[in-house]
């Protein structure tokens, strides 16, 4: 597993949202910068305060010229309960076959509790304008993620 690092160009991709509907990475680049978090699984406990908290502080990611999208191998069908349960208020994208998460350097082994698989690793990619990785979070409780993101925005 080969992560992206700051200054490489990010892997252009469509993917389905929550919605079904088609998302580009070109397309929301246009007028922000983009947080591209990826995450384990909806609705799991982890993953679902890290949503809550970048729902939560979306105004404030705004007011610093950034969105939000997350990245999950879940199905659209998963993502849209995920949204409708937890009125998250951002795209989520399915990525089942993991295609997006293997060209960002994501995907890989992992362990937990004695067993070892495949998955996704929560890592998120700030995204510039020109469409070059500004700045990669790697080490984050997910309850701290928004705010690790939002000093990095205010300080850089």
């Amino acid at each position: 597993m080969k992560t992206l690092t700051a200054g490489e160009q990010a892997p252009l991709f469509t993917l389905q949202n929550q919605n079904d509907e088609a998302v580009s990475l070109a397309s929301l680049l246009e007028h922000n910068q983009v947080l591209v978090y990826f995450y384990p699984k909806a609705l799991t406990p982890g993953c679902t305060v890290q949503a809550e908290q970048l729902r939560d502080h979306k105004a404030q990611l705004g007011e610093l010229n950034t969105i939000a999208v997350g990245i999950s191998p879940d199905a659209v069908k998963k993502l849209k309960n995920f949204e409708t349960k937890k009125e998250l208020n951002f795209d989520l994208l399915s990525d089942e076959d993991h295609a997006i998460a293997d060209a960002f350097g994501v995907w890989g082994l992992k362990k937990f509790m004695g067993k070892e698989y495949d998955g996704i690793h929560r890592l998120s990619f700030l995204i510039d304008q020109s469409g070059k990785i500004k700045h990669v979070f790697n080490k984050f409780k997910t309850k701290e993620h928004h705010q690790v993101v939002i000093d990095y925005l205010k300080a850089n």
